[in-house]
């Protein structure tokens, strides 16, 4: 009877350890979004609450991310959870055999997102083009933020209703001793969002990027050029020295009151409030050519939670993807983090954040560059950057720069080389 008791207690003990071990499992998170640590460890704890499995957030610089991701997923190692980018940024990672393809069966939150954003989860060879890598966790749009002190004190007293009144009270601004525009072509940056603003109601939004991922058409487009020639011509309004001012210049002289608007996405709010909580401001997406016309909000997937394909916890991994595309999820994500989630039917406290979501709803357009070509090198980004900042140098015309981004696409993609 004791040998029996004590064969008892062993088996006890080993179903303890074992019972151990399944709550202790640990899922490794890697990601890029230094700035939200604190959102994703309370998400974690909240996670293991309701499963018993262990989340480890890990962030890196975002200028470092990349390569040691890369490095680590090469050497066939790297997080269970991988943060990763969108489009292009997703697809090296897919196409290299690195991301674990998942369907709604497996993630059953999946079925509800609309393919416009599942798009930014996908692959680009052909046989990973039609499987999902990943959950897609924001959205971003892009538009006008102004100030409404500044505006009020240049005698602005609402809001231009077309482009040329846009111009118009752009130069009022300027004549009143203020910085209508605070962004600058330092690194590209602001050239391409300003781009990708006020783009579509010249080459045709939706249409056009419909028609040039086909192949269609391509940039050498009577539209697709005067928006860029529009682009470059806002150079009168930047900051004075504006060869100086990139993104990072233009957000703080907007954000210190210094500039009456600033193209920038809803990605900014947060960093808006947090450092200057007086700062009055608004958004605009870029009014139409006539009164009356089109209107059109860029707006992109801005990344995924992927799992490793080498995660040796992938049931574990699956569950904790399933979190992240609940609404219970995406509503604390609009909350907390101030942008948009990904997942549908949220809703934001703060009313910029809100107006934002709303108008992309009726007027959302693919912000072009990133959507559809930032795939593989030379990406259109680049080509767009570098070609804008030569025109506002005086150095390349926009037939030039159209020409270049279709010679420089053609080389890698299929569609340009028919």
């Amino acid at each position: 009877m004791a040998r029996l008791g004590i064969n008892g207690l062993k088996v006890g003990i080993l179903a303890i350890a074992m019972l151990g071990g399944a709550l202790a499992q640990t899922l490794t998170f890697w990601s890029w979004r230094v700035e939200d640590k604190e959102f994703y460890e309370d998400i974690a704890r909240q996670f293991e609450a309701k499963t018993g499995i262990k989340v480890v957030y890990t962030p890196y610089k975002n200028t470092e991310y990349n390569t040691i991701l890369a490095s680590a997923l090469a050497a066939g190692s790297g997080p269970d959870i991988i943060h990763t980018r969108a489009y292009g940024g997703l697809a090296q990672l897919a196409d290299a055999g690195y991301l674990l393809p998942i369907d709604a069966k497996q993630v059953p939150g999946l079925s509800k997102f609309p393919s416009s954003l599942l798009n930014a989860a996908r692959g680009f060879k052909d046989d990973t083009k039609k499987k999902i890598y990943g959950v897609p966790f924001a959205t971003q749009s892009l538009g006008f933020f102004y100030n409404k002190d500044l505006l009020a004190k240049a005698g602005i007293t609402r809001l231009p209703e077309t482009w040329p009144d846009f111009k118009a009270a752009l130069a009022k601004i300027k004549a009143a001793g203020i910085i209508p525009l605070a962004n600058g072509p330092k690194d590209g940056v602001s050239l391409e969002q300003i781009f990708g603003v006020i783009g579509p109601m010249f080459y045709g939004g939706t249409d056009y990027f419909r028609e040039l991922t086909a192949g269609q058409k391509t940039f050498v487009d009577d539209g697709f050029i005067k928006a860029l020639e529009e682009t470059a011509a806002l150079k009168e309004f930047f900051p004075p020295n504006y060869a100086g001012i990139g993104y990072p210049e233009g957000r703080t002289l907007f954000t210190n009151g210094g500039a009456a608007f600033f193209v920038t996405g809803g990605f900014d709010i947060a960093y808006f409030r947090d450092n200057n909580p007086k700062l009055n401001f608004g958004f605009m997406p870029a009014p139409p050519l006539t009164r009356g016309g089109r209107t059109y909000v860029p707006t992109f997937a801005d990344g995924n939670f992927s799992i490793n394909a080498k995660s040796k916890n992938i049931e574990a991994a699956l569950k904790f993807l399933s979190f992240l595309a609940t609404p219970e999820f995406g509503q604390q994500f609009t909350e907390k983090l101030a942008q948009a989630s990904a997942v549908p039917g949220t809703k934001a406290k703060d009313p910029v954040l809100q107006q934002i979501m709303e108008q992309t709803g009726y007027y959302g357009t693919p912000f072009l560059t990133l959507v559809g070509f930032r795939y593989a090198a030379p990406t259109g980004t680049e080509l767009l950057r570098s070609g804008l900042q030569r025109m506002i140098l005086g150095q390349a015309t926009g037939r030039q720069v159209a020409e270049e981004m279709t010679k420089g696409v053609a080389t890698w993609y299929k569609p340009f080389q028919k």
